[in-house]
């Protein structure tokens, strides 16, 4: 299994020599590689199983190293950027040559991001490249969000996992490109939209696709756990013999239930309490003795959207 520690310089080594780290961040943990070495970006889609149309986030640690590697930084893109970063946030912007095409599956914009966590950027700090850096799970599994998640599931293809504790977010950035000058939220994440369109106005959402997505994490299905996943709302379960279904439930349980299969993902209604125990929980529940999970909808304010975006892509069959 791989290492696992709080020491940047090992997880440094490992990078300049292009070799894979897990990583912490404030929404999951990524698989990590030079964004600039073709070699350990190929390797990034390898141990993940991840499709090469699928494209990759990069992470550095300051504005001024984002701009070394877009070609433009629209007015919006950098209102937000000065208000949210370091955070949850990617801009979808126009690349430089510098990035290779396999980093953007071909597309001639790169998402770009700072995350918000302090291990990570005292790590990014000390390195010479952007690191490319999806969920560290397997493709369309559920994203990990502590160091033990990773190393359960690719602790055997990596060398080193840098332990920054319990994702503090929960869920993945939010992805915001522009077309034509207008905002386009590409991918629902922990950046609430009231958020961003406090600060650039309207925004036009964009539906997620099933193929050649625009934008990282746009598949239709992804985020699924290993046991059949079904979407409803509480009133419209069917009655099922209860030690064969788990419950995901938003804030209260369910009667005449177990508690045991079921999971609340806030009993105060938070929804970022909500976000920050989502794939945890769909974890939980992935590891019972039981055949399926019912899960409910939670309400569509605030990061409820993505919630419910996570949710859907998790229960979609393809």
């Amino acid at each position: 299994m791989a290492i696992t520690g709080t020491d940047i310089n090992v997880a440094k080594e490992f990078l300049l020599k292009g070799e894979l780290v897990a990583i912490p961040t404030e929404t999951v943990y990524g698989l990590a590689g030079n964004a600039l070495n073709y070699s350990a970006v190929l390797s990034i889609f390898e141990v993940k199983n991840r499709p090469a149309f699928d494209p990759l986030i990069i992470h550095t640690d300051s504005l001024e190293k984002v701009q070394r590697y877009v070609s433009d930084f629209p007015e919006k893109a950098l209102l937000l950027a000065k208000h949210f970063w370091p955070g949850p946030l990617t801009l979808l912007l126009p690349k430089k040559q510098t990035i290779p095409d396999l980093v953007t599956s071909g597309l001639d914009s790169v998402a770009v991001r700072i995350p918000n966590h302090p291990l990570l950027l005292g790590l990014l700090q000390t390195i010479p490249f952007p690191l490319a850096a999806p969920s560290a799970n397997p493709f369309g599994y559920i994203s990990p969000t502590n160091a033990a998640h990773v190393n359960a599931q690719l602790g055997e293809k990596i060398p080193y996992i840098l332990d920054g504790g319990e994702s503090e977010v929960g869920i993945e950035s939010t992805i915001v490109g522009f077309e034509n000058d207008e905002p386009v939220v590409y991918r629902l994440g922990g950046l609430a939209v009231e958020e961003i369109e406090a600060i650039v106005g309207k925004v036009r959402l964009m539906p997620h696709s099933s193929s050649n997505p625009k934008a990282p994490g746009m598949l239709k299905s992804h985020y699924a756990p290993r046991k059949p996943l079904y979407l409803d709302q509480r009133e419209t379960f069917p009655e099922i013999e209860e030690k064969l279904t788990g419950y995901l439930l938003f804030n209260q349980y369910l009667e005449n239930i177990d508690p045991q299969y079921q999971r609340i993902l806030s009993k105060n209604g938070d929804m970022k309490e909500a976000a920050h125990n989502l794939f945890a929980y769909l974890r939980e529940l992935d590891i019972l003795p039981i055949q399926q999970i019912r899960a409910e909808f939670v309400p569509m304010t605030g990061l409820g959207l993505a919630i419910n975006d996570r949710l859907q892509r998790a229960a979609a069959k393809e």
